[in-house]
Order: structure tokens, then sequence, then C-alpha cells
């Protein structure tokens, strides 16, 4: 593929993203036209249309982009790092862990923003890397995708249930948990939206930081070592990245499932093995997939909407069990 398809290609992805973007800010419950919305941000007169527009779906469009673009990131470079086509934030128990984190703040600590509960978004999805990696790492073969993906599903089974103890016990005082928890967009508010982006972008360049050396390393460590690949500079940067960028996802949206995982095989079809390239895709179909998901959930069960955590589960799980069933795709 050459320089000029892949840049038009990149282009189409980010006019997609555009669309999904619009889209995102005319759909609903509460009809609107394109000339409404813009008059919203041009001529604000306090209008139940502007309000909807500048308060409800503006900061839902924007947690959309940063969380879409976040989950998405954070699974390319975990896929990078193992060389593990079934790595992703939500299968290796990181949003898991995180989500606890977040659930023992609130009740805990009486924690209730984003802006409160990401460190500890932050320390959940750190205590949940290490302990699937040193889990899935035991034993003969060392991490294998099977056992990291076992390892994964065994942890987020645990922190899952411990989540839904806690919660169940206060039933008041977790009402806007039980919404966040399946993964729900509806819930941001820009302040908390604008308090979390530091993280995101900070977690993004990490992960371009890393993206030449992760071509390095999906050929192997000896030979990345040959190229002068720092594998545990190159490895503590990357788990860096996908803290930041998974912890604040997660405090953002919750633990939305599949996005991180289906995202950067996606952008591989269109991108190659070049993770420079499969980093720049994955940053504009995360938060296409994420919005268009969050769309049809507002107009599939109207005037009830499903959370977009749902939606992206009933999309991804056939994916994931395509890749579990394709040897092809066995490793990376």
């Amino acid at each position: 593929m050459t320089g000029a398809v892949r840049g038009t290609g990149l282009l189409v992805a980010g006019a997609a993203l555009a669309l999904a973007c619009a889209a995102s800010i005319l759909v609903g419950a509460h009809a609107m036209s394109a000339d409404q919305a813009i008059a919203a941000f041009t001529d604000f007169t306090g209008s139940d249309t502007d309000r909807i527009v500048r308060y409800i779906r503006l900061p839902r469009t924007v947690a959309g982009v940063l969380a879409g673009l976040a989950f998405a990131l954070a699974g390319a470079v975990m896929q990078g790092l193992t060389r593990n086509p079934l790595a992703g934030p939500g299968l290796l128990g990181i949003n898991a862990g995180a989500s606890l984190a977040i659930v023992l703040a609130m009740g805990g600590l009486s924690v209730a923003t984003p802006t409160g509960y990401v460190w500890f978004a932050f320390l959940g999805a750190a205590v949940a890397a290490v302990f699937v990696y040193t889990l899935g790492s035991l034993g003969f073969g060392g991490a294998t995708p099977v056992k990291l993906a076992l390892a994964g599903a065994a942890f987020a089974a645990l922190c899952g249930a411990i989540t839904t103890a806690i919660t169940l016990l206060d039933r008041t005082k977790f009402e806007n948990f039980r919404f966040w928890v399946v993964g729900s967009l509806t819930r941001a508010d820009i302040e908390s939206v604008w308090g979390i982006t530091p993280f995101i972008a900070v977690g993004a360049v990490v992960a371009v930081m890393v993206a030449r050396p992760l071509n390095a390393i999906a050929m192997g460590d000896d030979l990345a070592r040959t190229l002068g690949t720092r594998l545990v500079a190159v490895r503590a940067l990357g788990a860096t990245s996908v803290v930041l960028l998974a912890g604040a996802a997660v405090a953002i949206a919750g633990p939305v499932a599949f996005v991180g995982l289906v995202v950067p095989h996606i952008a591989r079809f269109f991108a190659g093995q070049d993770y420079r390239l499969v980093l720049a895709w994955s940053a504009l179909l995360g938060p296409t997939l994420l919005l268009f998901a969050d769309i049809l959930g507002r107009i599939v069960a109207r005037p009830v909407e499903i959370q977009v955590g749902i939606v992206t589960a009933f999309a991804g799980a056939p994916f994931f069990l395509y890749l579990v069933r394709n040897r092809k795709v066995a490793t990376l």
C-alpha cells in the first residue's frame, strides 16, 4: 500500500470520525436540526435545545472521543508489548481492576467525580496489569496468549464479584455507579471531561513514543535487542501508557468492553503491521466505533436508551470468538 493510499485512508477515517461527532450531537430523544445545534454555540439563548447541546450532548460526545481513543490505543500497545492478539484492557482485567478501585473510592472515601477517582483508577489498572501478567507468566511456556486471557478473565470475575457485592450494600449511594459500571457516556459533564483530558493526552504521547520499538519487539526479543531496543525501558513506558489510557477511559466512561480488543485488529487491516500506522488508525477508529455504538443505543429501543457498553459487548463478542478460533491471528 503506497503512502498516498494510506494518507487518503486516514483522511477518510478522520471524516468518518467527524461524521460520528456530528451525529452524536444531533441524534437523540430531542430532535434538532444542524442549524439549531450550531446556534447553541454561536447564539446561546438558554432554550431547551441550546442546553441539551451544550450540557448533555457535547460532554457526551467529547467523552466518547476521549474514551474511544484511549481504549483503542491502550489495546494496541498491549497487543504489541505482549505479542498477544487477545490482549485488551477489558479482556486482561485492566478495566475490572480500575472499576473496583473506583467503587472503593466512591464507597469508602465518598469521591464522586471522575477527576477525583481517576487516581484510584490508575492504581487499580496498575495492580491488575501486574497481577494478570505475573499469574499468566507462571508455569511452562511463560505468558502465552491463552494463559494471559485466562488469568485476565479470572481476575476480572473476582473484581466483578467484589464490585457487585459493594454496590448491593448501598443501593442509594451507588445509583450512579450501576449505570456507569456497564459502560456509559450519559454521566459525563464538561468539567470532568476536560479534567481527564491531560491524562489521556500524556498516555497517547507515550504510546506514540513506543510505536517504533513495538515494531522491533514484534520480531522477537532477541532480534529487538540486536537492533538496539531497550526492552525494559520500552515495556515500562508501554505499561505506563496503558495504565494512563485505560484508567482515564474507565474513569470517564466506565469499563466499556471490546473496544480495546477489536479496534487494533481493524486498524491492522488498513495499516499493516507498522505500529506507527496502527496507532494512528486506532486513534481515529476507536472514537468512531464508540460514538456510533452510543448513537445506536439511543435509537434502537426508543424512548429507552441502551448504554454504550452493552452495545459494544454485543458487537464485540462475535469478533472475539473469531479471534479465538482463527489460527492466523495466533501470534502478532
